[in-house]
């Protein structure tokens, strides 16, 4: 058996998965994030501790004694500072935080940043994190000696190793990635040397083993490997089978991803697409990132008194989009805008606009934003052949047809299942265990397919094209 952990924003989740990968039980933890000052987001290292042991806790109810191996997801871009001796020097600075945005642009007009790393250097970002602790907090950065993203602090936990693995460091703005190292100049340039950094390991590898302790607390067998795993998103396409060239999902969750996978090396920062390592070896992925996909659906829900999913159930069969357009930019804009200042809007309210009509433009910006990633990554020469969906907003119908129609392809729904980063992360820890490859992460069954419609393909595409106007009209503006 094998245990994928996942270290969400919200919530810690755990799977124990069998070899022939069926979910046994699953567990979660909750976890707060703490927003000190405008655009801070912070937690504590020692909540996801707390986290994990209440997972493996519940997990452990369903016996552990056969488990051979961990797999490890979690949110990517989060500075954990530690010192010399392991301990954490302050709260972990969160991927959506946005103090450091100043020090994102100064890195990132240095044109090496995005000929190494392949990306834009963005605030939440890890890199220039550090530049921002350096400059408003010296005594911290005077006793930094290293620094690991959010999930590889579980893995010291777990196995006492500093240890990262691809996806999740190409994140950072500090891997060269298309040589999958480490880049001893973009280190140079905030400060930093190899030193600082954990080893790297490919996702699919075994990392170190579980620590003696905790593998007699919960009853696991001796040598218990643990997997580089993946950061969310990379574990997530692993989970969900997209880790070939044409093969993408698209996840509706708090933010929202197109994730392509490709079997080259691509990048195009210039269009604001992330062009990271994927969680297997000699494989990349490409996302465009929107910050705001149900984010953006709750916060219209919390406005008008209702819940989404009443919200959406009052919808009837899709319709062309109307008068009234929605720039879903809540908290600024990743793909393709590259603007942590950019806010959202209501455009073209008139009276006829009802709480229908206003529900029907949050889903179509939403969508219109996806399109908008859709649209980065294909300029980049990345194609998408099969499109799941995935997360909380694929249970709506009417935004999977609105999605299908806006994008003109077919949508894939999974049979009822969580193939998150959880149980990609199972499938790593699987991987590393026997050694086998690509082959075992499958695409799940699918429970149906949402055609396009075509009489609305053309209203869809002159909706995008009110969409991008009124946002060249109003980034500035808001």
């Amino acid at each position: 058996m094998y245990i994928g952990l996942d270290l969400g924003t919200s919530g810690l989740k755990g799977v124990l998965m069998s070899e022939t990968q069926q979910v046994v039980a699953e567990a979660t933890a909750p976890l707060a994030v703490a927003r000190p000052h405008e655009g801070w987001s912070e937690q504590s290292p020692a909540d996801w501790i707390a986290a994990a042991e209440a997972v493996l806790d519940g997990l452990a109810a369903h016996g552990l004694s056969r488990v051979r191996g961990i797999g490890l997801s979690g949110q990517m871009h989060g500075a954990t500072l530690l010192d010399a001796r392991d301990e954490v020097l302050r709260p972990c600075i969160l991927w959506n935080d946005t103090r450091a945005h100043e020090e994102a642009a100064e890195l990132d007009g240095d044109p090496m940043f995005r000929r190494l790393s392949g990306n834009i250097v963005f605030p939440g970002f890890t890199a220039p994190k550090i530049l921002w602790v350096a400059r408003n907090e010296p005594e911290i950065r005077e006793r930094l000696a290293r620094v690991l993203l959010p999930k590889d602090y579980l893995r010291l936990w777990l196995t006492g190793e500093h240890v990262a693995e691809m996806s999740d460091a190409a994140g950072t703005s500090w891997l060269d990635t298309g040589a999958r190292d480490w880049s001893d100049d973009l280190l140079a340039a905030t400060g930093l040397s190899r030193a600082a950094m954990p080893r790297l390991v490919e996702g699919s590898a075994v990392s170190g083993t579980l620590r003696e302790a905790l593998r007699v607390r919960w009853g696991l067998p001796k040598r218990v490997v643990v997997a580089g795993g993946g950061g969310d998103n990379a574990a997530a396409g692993v989970g969900v089978g997209v880790v070939r060239a044409g093969e993408a999902f698209v996840s509706l969750g708090t933010s929202g991803v197109l994730f392509a996978a490709n079997d080259g090396y691509q990048p195009d920062p210039a269009t604001a697409v992330h062009t990271f390592c994927h969680a297997l070896p000699d494989t990349w992925h490409q996302m465009g990132v929107i910050l705001a996909a149900t984010d953006a659906l709750n916060w219209y829900a919390r406005l008008v008194g209702a819940d989404a999913a009443t919200l959406t159930g009052e919808l009837d069969a899709l319709c062309a989009p109307g008068r009234t357009v929605f720039l879903p930019y809540l908290g600024g804009e990743r793909t393709p805008l590259n603007s942590a200042s950019v806010r959202g809007a209501f455009a073209g309210l008139e009276h006829a606009t009802d709480r229908a009509g206003a529900t029907r433009a949050v889903l179509e910006g939403v969508t219109f934003a996806i399109r908008d990633c859709r649209d980065a990554l294909a300029a980049t020469g990345t194609r998408i052949d099969n499109l799941l969906a995935v997360g909380g907003g694929s249970r709506s119908d009417y935004w999977l047809q609105l999605i299908a129609t806006a994008l003109d392809v077919p949508v894939q729904v999974p049979v009822a299942g969580d193939f998150g980063g959880a149980f990609g992360a199972a499938r790593l820890a699987l991987m590393a265990d026997t050694g086998a490859r690509a082959e075992i992460a499958t695409l799940p069954r699918i429970a149906r397919v949402v055609q396009p419609h075509p009489e609305l393909v053309a209203a869809m595409d002159a909706g995008h094209a009110r969409f991008r106007a009124t946002q060249s009209a109003l980034k500035d503006l808001t």
